[in-house]
């Protein structure tokens, strides 16, 4: 029997709705039971197999991709555009200072002070040039409580000539030079035990002036390709005008000698000193005081210098020849120094170890202290060794330092000491505990350095630098007028175009001497000379590109300070003046 498929749809469909029907009617009965779970139900998983068979791929999507080859047919397109012009941006270009071969200057100040020079500077060729200096500074004196002359001058003029040459340059240069000063350091309680008129007539006998003069001659000569690298060479004329007479002749060459991979650098000195004074300074001996000294030598050194590090090898040989005395020495000095670079040029440590031979003259003596009685011994000093390390760098790129602690040992350091009064020599005007000796100590120094300097822009620097020192002697010795500290600072400042100033203060600590004996009863007593504070300032006015004006302020706290034992200084100092470029 065949059934359509029109016939199975209507027997479906009833069988669906009587399924229904039966369904509804059964739920309609169903009632309600309660249900105790025994165990809840725990559902696991079941193990998973990985199909390890790989399935091929062959859809048409993975079949290799065909190489396409095209070609691009260039057609070229007529433009009208024209592009502008670059234009460079203006740069604002500071004039440059205009640079003077000459110039003058004359200031005027109070205590009736007078400071002029002159230096003149003329090319006569391509190559060679004469140049000249005259320079002079006085004062009329004035000191306040001084009971004698106390006025001094210094006047200079050099002349000078030199050649500037492609293989090598030299300069001869012929100087003399006035100097007058004045023993005006009395004691404080001088004549003290003298009646009024006597004290007054005493004073009055004194002729505290005295006179130096200096004659020079020397040159120096740079090589550029030759063995010899330099050579310093000068001779010297010292006399005053109580017949004491020096003459100083030195010579220095510098050459090199390359050997394998090193060059050796070579200092030579040859240093002759001789002279004499007239007197002793004590009567019991009128022997005049001559000396005859020289100096002859050498100081080999090489240098190595190894990624970071610089090392610097070498030794100095002298043999100190005294012809009046004939004490001949042969010393050998170290000349040993090492440079590293912690970190570049932000921390460099240096260290080393020097010694040397150095030619004392009255000359030098009176360049530091022209209170000197014309009775001095002569006699070279020798630094055996000065032993030192420290830290140099940057902290920025425009702050520099420098840390230095340093052991000095030295023999025959010359030091100066006041004199004594003595009724003896009274005729001498500098035999009244107003002038000084040199005396001759061994003394080991242990010091330590330290200097910051900073430029904060174009228009302001500072600088600041101290030196601290604790000398140990030989007793009953000490160590004579030398300070047991030193600090300066300096600041300078370009206010505007126009306007600069600066300022300078610096410190010197105390210092020891020896009283001189007033009456020839009592022993000479050891002095503490007091330190000192002293603020110099400056300002300037450029009124054009030649002519300046300036004023100088000096000893502004106006200080009566002794620098040297019964030698105040000038007080508060003004000084005002002008300078003036220009070319012939």
């Amino acid at each position: 029997m065949k059934i359509n498929f029109q016939n199975k749809t209507i027997i479906l469909i009833l069988l669906f709705v009587f399924q229904l029907s039966f369904a509804q009617k059964k739920n309609e009965n169903i009632g309600t039971e309660t249900v105790n779970v025994v165990k809840p139900y725990s559902p696991t998983i079941s193990d998973a197999n990985k199909v390890k068979e790989t399935p091929s791929l062959d859809d048409e999507g993975n079949q290799p991709k065909e190489t396409i080859k095209y070609s691009i047919l260039s057609v070229p397109v007529a433009s009208t555009f024209t592009p502008s012009k670059g234009k460079a941006a203006n740069v604002e270009k500071s004039k440059q200072e205009r640079l003077f071969n000459n110039y003058a200057t004359v200031g005027l100040g109070n205590y009736s002070t007078l400071n002029a020079e002159l230096f003149v500077n003329q090319d006569l060729g391509n190559n060679d040039f004469v140049s000249g200096m005259l320079r002079h500074h006085s004062s009329q004196g004035g000191i306040k409580d001084v009971l004698l002359n106390d006025e001094f001058y210094d006047t200079a003029l050099n002349v000078g000539y030199g050649q500037n040459n492609r293989d090598m340059s030299w300069n001869v240069e012929l100087g003399y030079q006035n100097q007058i000063y004045n023993w005006y350091g009395l004691p404080k309680d001088f004549g003290a035990s003298l009646l009024p008129q006597d004290r007054f007539d005493l004073i009055n006998k004194i002729n505290p002036g005295h006179t130096y003069n200096t004659i020079s001659l020397g040159g120096n000569f740079e090589f550029n390709e030759s063995v010899f690298s330099k050579i310093a060479t000068k001779f010297t004329h010292f006399s005053d005008n109580l017949s004491s007479s020096e003459n100083r002749f030195y010579l220095k060459p510098t050459f090199k000698v390359d050997v394998m991979d090193h060059s050796i650098n070579t200092n030579v000195v040859i240093d002759h000193v001789s002279g004499s004074f007239e007197n002793n300074y004590f009567k019991t001996n009128t022997d005049p005081v001559k000396y005859s000294l020289t100096n002859f030598g050498i100081e080999p050194s090489f240098v190595v210098n190894e990624n970071d590090w610089t090392l610097e090898l070498g030794a100095g040989l002298y043999y100190a020849l005294d012809s009046e005395n004939s004490g001949n020495k042969f010393y050998i000095y170290p000349k040993v120094n090492a440079s590293y670079k912690l970190v570049g040029d932000l921390m460099i440590f240096y260290t080393g170890v020097n010694g040397s031979l150095n030619q004392n003259s009255y000359a030098d003596f009176v360049t530091e202290n022209p209170f000197l009685s014309p009775t001095l011994n002569m006699t070279p000093s020798s630094t055996q060794y000065n032993v030192f390390a420290g830290l140099k760098g940057k902290l920025a790129n425009n702050v520099n330092y420098n840390l230095t602690g340093s052991y000095l040992n030295e023999k025959n350091k010359a030091l100066f000491k006041s004199n004594d009064y003595t009724e003896d020599f009274s005729n001498e005007s500098y035999a009244y505990g107003n002038s000084f000796g040199v005396v001759y100590e061994d003394i080991r120094t242990f010091r330590f350095y330290a200097e910051l300097k900073a430029d904060f822009s174009e228009n302001v620097t500072f600088g600041i630098n101290g030196t601290f020192n604790s000398y140990k002697t030989d007793a009953p010795a000490e160590a004579w007028n030398l300070p047991t500290m030193k600090l300066s600072s300096n600041l300078d400042v370009n206010i505007t175009k126009q306007w600069y100033a600066g300022l300078n203060v610096f410190y010197v600590g105390e210092r020891k001497d020896m009283q001189a004996n007033l009456d020839l009863t009592t022993d000479p007593a050891l002095v503490t000379l007091k330190s000192y504070f002293d603020a110099n300032a400056h300002l300037g006015y450029k009124f054009s590109e030649r002519l300046t004006f300036f004023l100088k302020l000096n000893n502004i706290g106006n200080q009566a300070y002794e620098k040297w034992l019964n030698y105040p200084v000038q007080g508060f100092q003004v000084l005002g003046g002008a300078n003036y470029k220009f070319d012939f």
